[in-house]
């Protein structure tokens, strides 16, 4: 297992080196010269100069690109552009809102929308079978922005039993009351693909041989599918929870503009209306990383719910 983690873990080497060499020149070529868009419309020659000389953007491209790699190591990118803040403040400070909100979601999301793919797998066929995929078709066309007005309207303004926004200092506070309606909103909007997605697994796990030989010994259907099924469709769909995560953390960005919570997401959005390339140069290669020790953790648990995977 050891030798297993050490050997991905140096693999990741060469792709991380490339996701900074390509965010590096991206930003370079693309993005323009950072001089002119800190200097302003009011600017001259030798302000600029002075600049590009702070920032070392004056160097020969292969030292900037030494400069950016120590950054990242060091987890240093200086300061944002608009605000002034450390960069590695703005993340930090920024994660946890997003994970208040991310990890009950993701939680909730699985085992719901597990629950109901099972239990729909065990009427397959059936009217109610059928009903539900017609929902989840529907639920699946319309915009998360439709979510989002509908039920701030019924539910925090004519009901009153959650905020519109705001975000305070508490982590109850924000959990349970800040939270609760943006989770319920992106609930609404994610159940209807994952229970899609995970009653196909199940159908696949249902027609298997060992579930025809698990009710020729007289297995009760409902022990079948909860025990026996699951544990084996449990392969992809926990490709798929953890594959979702690094997204989540940048997809969610609408719900936390919307609601004022001060996430990771949000934190994206206004970096770019800024041009505030510290923050997204940042955030861009961090995901990144993320995203490979997610698919290292997802390796490890295939082990873990199914001893008969040999990691090699």
């Amino acid at each position: 297992m050891t030798a297993y983690i050490l050997r991905r873990l140096w693999q990741m080497l060469p792709t991380m080196l490339g996701v900074i060499v390509l965010v590096f020149f991206l930003f370079n070529w693309v993005g323009g010269d950072p001089a002119y868009i800190l200097a302003g419309k009011m600017s001259n020659p030798q302000q600029i100069a002075n600049i590009r000389t702070q920032l070392g953007i004056d160097q020969p491209y292969y030292i900037q690109l030494w400069i950016f790699i120590k950054q990242i190591v060091t987890f240093n990118f200086g300061n944002s552009w608009s605000t002034g803040e450390s960069v590695a403040n703005v993340i930090m400070t920024r994660l946890g809102p997003s994970m208040t909100v991310l990890i009950p979601l993701t939680i909730l999301e699985t085992l719901i929308a597990v629950a109901l793919a099972l239990a729909v797998a065990f009427i397959r066929g059936s009217k109610v079978d059928r009903m539900v995929m017609v929902a989840c078709t529907v639920g699946m066309s319309i915009s998360i922005l439709v979510y989002i007005i509908l039920f701030q309207y019924w539910f925090a303004y004519k009901l009153s039993l959650f905020p519109v926004q705001g975000w305070g200092n508490s982590f109850g506070e924000n959990l349970f009351h800040y939270s609760a309606l943006p989770i319920l909103i992106m609930l609404a909007v994610s159940i209807a693909p994952s229970l899609r997605l995970y009653r196909t697994f199940v159908l696949d796990e249902v027609n298997q041989d060992y579930v025809r030989t698990a009710r020729a010994k007289g297995v009760k259907e409902r022990r079948i599918l909860w025990v026996h099924v699951l544990r084996n469709a449990a392969i992809p769909i926990i490709t798929n929870v953890m594959s979702n995560l690094p997204a989540l953390l940048i997809g969610a960005f609408l719900i936390e503009r919307f609601f004022s919570i001060p996430g990771i997401g949000r934190e994206v959005i206004l970096a770019v209306e800024r041009s505030d390339f510290p923050v997204i140069k940042a955030i861009t290669i961090y995901v990144a990383a993320a995203t490979m020790i997610f698919n290292l953790l997802t390796d490890l648990l295939y082990q873990a719910v199914d001893p008969r995977v040999q990691l090699k």
